[in-house]
């Protein structure tokens, strides 16, 4: 009985702070066993940067609470969160939405690692996949928009399908969301594609940068009512 869905991706290995925080501390103390380690130098400093970017777990949570409040007030069927059911930015989406007691649904895969559903997904909404494809239509077959927060392959992957299904209209156009702007703007040089000529300028109006939830959540509000 869900009619819309908004979509949020994000890092399976972006923790909430406290357990980065954990794991930073046994880098270091690791590390200060063995000072001329590398391997163990470079786990310190992954670690440090997992903790810098752990604070996109609470944006996600923040974001999440917001559309799901959204969605409680159109009787719980408009705007229910999906994610892709795992650990990290997954896991503080799925628990924004149930601590302000709506639902949320979880597309989770088969994975060698990393995947497995979290515990705050609406029980009877938790999905398992084997094939990528098969998820990849469910996440934008009832999708009314995306928020993409910092994350690795599986979240690229995600993001740039849905941009050139947008690009290429082959799905209705939807409002997109990147949350960290900094983050964002180091990992891919957009501008840089539209100056090689590899993509239009006004495929640059695709998604739109934020860096907080109260911004992406004002954003696609705003994308929202223009659309109805």
């Amino acid at each position: 009985q869900i009619e819309s869905t908004v979509v949020i991706f994000g890092g399976s290995r972006y923790p909430e702070p406290e357990r980065a925080k954990r794991r930073l501390s046994e880098a270091s103390d690791a590390l200060a066993q063995d000072s001329d380690c590398a391997k163990r130098r470079l786990r310190r400093d992954i670690a440090q940067n997992v903790l810098q970017n752990s604070h996109f777990y609470h944006e996600a949570r923040q974001l999440s609470q917001k559309i799901t409040q959204l969605s409680l007030q159109q009787d719980g069927r408009q705007f229910v969160v999906v994610t892709g059911g795992g650990p990290g930015i997954m896991e503080a989406a799925n628990r924004g939405a149930a601590e302000v007691g709506g639902k949320s649904i979880g597309l989770n895969i088969v994975l060698p690692y990393e995947q497995k559903p979290n515990a705050y997904i609406t029980p009877d909404l938790s999905f398992q996949f084997h094939y990528f494809a098969i998820r990849k239509m469910h996440f934008l077959k009832r999708a009314r928009g995306l928020a993409a927060f910092p994350g690795g392959f599986g979240t690229l992957d995600e993001l740039f399908e849905t941009l050139t299904l947008i690009q290429t209209r082959k799905i209705r156009p939807v409002p997109v969301v990147l949350i960290g702007k900094d983050y964002w703007r180091k990992l891919i040089n957009f501008e840089f594609l539209v100056e090689q000529g590899a993509i239009d300028e006004e495929d640059m109006h695709l998604f739109h940068l934020a860096d907080s939830a109260a911004e992406a959540y004002d954003y696609l509000k705003q994308q929202w009512n223009s659309m109805s």
